[in-house]
C-alpha cells in the first residue's frame, strides 16, 4: 500500500490513495477544486521508502476538495482565581475536507 506525509498548514499528515483527510482552510481553494501537496515529507510504497531532508523534490500528492467547511467549535476558557474573573468565548475555524487521489 502506498502511502505519503505531507505537510500543510504547519501539521504533517499520513495518506494513503483513497483516504481522507481534514485540513486547514487554503486561501483560493474552493469546493470541487484540485488541490497538489508539493511539501511531502516522506513516501512509501511498501517495498522502499524515501525519506526527504526536509521534503523530497519532484514528489507530489494531489487530492480533490470534497467539502469548504468549519470545524467543530472550540471552546476558550479564560480564569483567574480569588478574582472573579472568567471569560469564555469560542470560534470555529473553516477546514477543507480532502480526498487523496493519487501519491
Amino acid at each position: 500500500m502506498k502511502s505519503a506525509v505531507i505537510k500543510t498548514g504547519g501539521k504533517q499528515y499520513l495518506v494513503t490513495e483513497g483516504s481522507y483527510i481534514t485540513i486547514e482552510k487554503i486561501d483560493g481553494v474552493n469546493k470541487g477544486d484540485t488541490v497538489t501537496f508539493d511539501q511531502v515529507l516522506l513516501t512509501d510504497s511498501g517495498s522502499t521508502t524515501e525519506v526527504g531532508m526536509p521534503t523530497l523534490s519532484g514528489k507530489v500528492v494531489s487530492g480533490t476538495v470534497l467539502d469548504a467547511v468549519r470545524d467543530d467549535k472550540k471552546i476558550v476558557v479564560k480564569y483567574k482565581a480569588k478574582s472573579r474573573y472568567h471569560k469564555k468565548r469560542g470560534h470555529r475555524q473553516p477546514v477543507l475536507k480532502v480526498k487523496i487521489n493519487a501519491l
